[in-house]
């Protein structure tokens, strides 16, 4: 069974990985002209995939307690359990930033994006105090795995984030990993520039509207600017618990929906493979904008299974078992006035979902 001592909220926020608020402001209209045809996913019964039902009803009664907002689960891409508004555009926080990594998957195999390509070879700079010559040498690579040596001030950047930036040129570039928004928001800048695609109306097309997204729309996602700091925006998007599932379910498919290629199958290895290490207690580490518990390590053990994963705020978690065929969703409306449910709770209800399974 999972530790209840430490929560996979205290687990993130220990990494200072998650610690991301932003607001998602309007973007462009939504339009579903091309949009394929929206169906449910399959639901079934616990039983059918070796849950057990009796075992899940505590888990509502968790995420009641916990004031959560949506819960679920599924096995081989069909839902086993679902509870509260899985309809609704809630805030993603970080959670966006495996959307992005999505869409580098596709453009770089087009070719469109060169992963090896510094800065400087790409005119990218920032506002004064501009970059230097030794921080244009960190490439695209460098900057999706959060290790560039840039650390600049960020849009979105939360003070504890601030607090724990690195002093500039402390660093060359991919020699030290530092969750950093600079980095994921100057992906965002460098996506648009080389594909010449907005990276809202990308993911709708590339993404949402193929895989059948229900709920996604253009109007719920937007850019949020801190100019005094940065003129490189972050791209904050809203989404429901089910078409985040259906995101889960498109990775835990090796990039394929319906026997169709969208995201190539090496980028989904690449992109969830360890390059850093986070801390040497757990052996967690950081992909291409993704969380990595790896096989056999302390944060393996510590979710049961190997994963990989992201979080917002530590309070959205949007998990991807392989070795499992699972995939789990878990949100919290952080629109308005909110409370943290907590740490044990979280920890209950992962816990809880995984420990449901009927023993063989």
């Amino acid at each position: 069974m999972l530790s209840r001592n430490l929560s996979i909220n205290a687990f993130i926020v220990f990494f200072m990985a998650f610690n991301l608020f932003l607001s998602c402001g309007g973007g462009g209209s939504s339009s579903d002209d091309n949009a394929s045809e929206k169906q449910s996913l399959e639901v079934i019964s616990p039983e059918e995939v070796g849950w057990s039902s009796e075992a899940l009803a505590a888990v509502e009664e968790v995420a009641i307690q916990g004031g959560y907002a949506a819960v679920m689960a599924l096995y081989d891409g069909k839902i086993f359990f679902q509870w509260g508004n899985v309809s609704k555009n809630y805030q993603c926080h970080s959670i966006r930033k495996p959307f992005l990594s999505a869409l580098y998957g596709i453009y770089v195999q087009r070719g469109d994006i060169d992963l090896d390509a510094t800065l400087d070879e790409l005119n990218i700079d920032d506002i004064p105090p501009s970059l230097t010559d030794e921080e244009k040498q960190a490439t695209v690579r460098h900057l999706i795995k959060s290790r560039s040596g840039v650390y600049h001030e960020a849009a979105a950047e939360a003070p504890e984030m601030a607090d724990a930036r690195p002093a500039r040129g402390s660093h060359p570039p991919d020699t030290f990993y530092y969750y950093n928004n600079w980095d994921f928001n100057v992906a965002g800048t460098i996506f648009m520039q080389e594909t010449g695609e907005d990276i809202f109306e990308a993911f709708k097309w590339e993404i949402a509207d193929v895989i059948g997204m229900q709920d996604f729309s253009l109007n719920h996602c937007g850019y949020s600017y801190e100019l005094e700091k940065s003129e490189h925006p972050a791209y904050s998007f809203r989404m429901s618990a089910r078409d985040m599932a259906r995101f889960g379910v498109l990775y835990l498919n090796n990039g394929k929906w319906q026997d169709k290629e969208i995201i190539p199958s090496e980028w989904i290895a690449e992109s969830t493979t360890m390059y850093s290490i986070l801390d040497s207690t757990y052996e967690a580490g950081y992909g291409y904008m993704w969380m990595i518990a790896p096989e056999e390590s302390p944060a393996a053990e510590l979710f049961v299974y190997p994963c990989y994963f992201h979080s917002g705020i530590g309070v959205h978690l949007l998990i991807v078992m392989p070795d499992l065929q699972l995939v789990m969703v878990i949100r919290l409306d952080t629109d308005g006035d909110w409370v943290d449910p907590g740490d044990e709770l979280q920890m209950q209800l992962i816990s809880m979902i995984i420990n449901a399974r009927i023993a063989d």
